[in-house]
């Protein structure tokens, strides 16, 4: 048996949505599982000279981990990765590799997880440790995660994501979450529970909405001091308008262009080593092909 496990790039917080708000866009990483091969692990694609290939990857070990808890051993297998995700960028590569170990692992071991969106979520939630990228990455569109509920949306036919992922700079999510202050004021956790709200509607019904509703007050200004070059893109960004934020935690920046108004490159002008991707929202999270 060969099958292929295809999962998309996210981006979580999305501005006041800490922790619980994340989008699937319109790159995937691909991993391809087959029985019938020698076993061994290869890389393509970005990460693809640094990447582990002795089984200590995140895909084998999120297999493995699926493994484990029902008790059940893993067959030999060959592993091949195609990354389209850049890595430790804030676009979700780590948890589309825990999705697409727990599908695998499921259809190998023929365990049915891979059929219940809901079991995949979880399984790949605990492994990685973020659910607000974990959950976009299994549903598609537009994901709310509160407690152990998940609500997939669908956004506004409008909206233009255009993600800004810098070349060479790096932020672990350890870092990023250690920078920020254990403590808020009370006034910062209601803005950015107005923010939140309204940043439902903006993606849902109404564009227009989205250069208020992403505005943060509990991450952003944190993480942007981790990297004063993407700060200062940022808030070119937000000087001309256009819609902007940390994605995940960063250092990539998602903003939103808007027909009548500047694109992204213009505003930012020559950024050498930055790649500006315009990236639809996948309306489809993790997709598995068995040959």
């Amino acid at each position: 048996m060969r099958l292929t496990v295809r999962v998309p790039a996210t981006s979580a917080n999305l501005g006041p949505g800490f922790d619980c708000f994340g989008l699937a866009l319109d790159l995937c990483n691909d991993v391809q599982v087959d029985l019938d091969a020698p076993p061994g692990v290869a890389w393509a694609g970005e990460g693809a000279d640094e990447l582990p290939t002795d089984g200590s990857d995140l895909v084998s070990r999120s297999m493995a981990a699926v493994a484990d808890e029902v008790g059940l051993p893993l067959p030999a297998f060959s592993l091949h990765g195609h990354n389209r995700i850049p890595l430790e960028r804030g676009l979700g590569s780590s948890s589309a590799a825990a999705v697409a170990g727990v599908v695998a692992a499921s259809k190998v071991l023929a365990l049915g997880i891979d059929e219940d969106p809901f079991s995949v979520f979880s399984l790949a939630a605990a492994i990685e440790g973020h659910p607000d990228n974990a959950a976009p990455a299994v549903y598609g569109g537009f994901t709310i995660v509160a407690g152990g509920a998940v609500r997939r949306l669908d956004t506004h036919p409008d909206l233009r994501p255009v993600a800004i992922v810098p070349g060479d700079v790096r932020v672990s999510t350890a870092a990023a979450r250690a920078a920020l202050p254990a403590q808020v004021p009370h006034a910062d956790a209601v803005f950015n529970a107005s923010h939140a709200a309204l940043m439902v509607v903006a993606l849902t019904e109404d564009p227009s909405l989205l250069g208020t509703a992403m505005q943060d007050r509990l991450h952003q200004d944190a993480r942007l001091a981790l990297a004063p070059a993407i700060a200062e893109v940022y808030h070119l960004l937000r000087s001309a308008h256009i819609p902007v934020c940390v994605s995940g935690s960063g250092p990539s920046l998602l903003a939103f262009e808007r027909p009548d108004g500047p694109d992204v490159a213009s505003a930012i002008g020559p950024s050498p080593g930055w790649a500006i991707e315009p990236l639809a929202v996948r309306a489809r999270g993790v997709e598995l092909v068995v040959s």
